[in-house]
């Protein structure tokens, strides 16, 4: 886990209301959070490698979600995934899976579930 007392996820996501609304959701359950628009911005930001887990939405206009998290592992980020879609089909989860994705989650269902796979993917994380 990175340096900081409390874990850090860095959520990505097009829609500003999910994002605030997951901000405000994981910090209120004592994570800090950094919010990014689009993957693209979280590719160029700084400390892109100091999060402690990801929450990447599946469908964004720039880069889908699967393509991110294989752009993330191309650059050596290893920090758990948990992907979250408004839009399943049958062949997310498989195909997020295969990208190295610790869970999928559809919205709008995230709340306590989102926040204990991310707990439950930080603590099974390799040292």
């Amino acid at each position: 886990m990175a340096s900081s007392a409390k874990p850090i996820v860095y959520v990505v996501d097009d829609d500003a209301a999910v994002l605030g609304s997951l901000r405000f959701l994981l910090e209120t359950d004592g994570f800090v959070v950094r919010t990014f628009k689009n993957g693209t911005a979280l590719l160029n930001a700084a400390g892109v490698r100091d999060a402690d887990c990801y929450v990447i939405d599946y469908k964004m206009p720039d880069i889908n979600g699967i393509d991110l998290v294989a752009r993330l592992r191309q650059s050596d980020i290893r920090a758990p995934v948990i992907l979250i879609t408004g839009y399943p089909d049958e062949n997310i989860s498989t195909r997020a899976a295969a990208a190295g994705v610790k869970g999928v989650i559809l919205k709008p269902l995230l709340d306590e579930n989102l926040i204990r796979q991310i707990r439950d993917a930080i603590q099974d994380r390799p040292s």
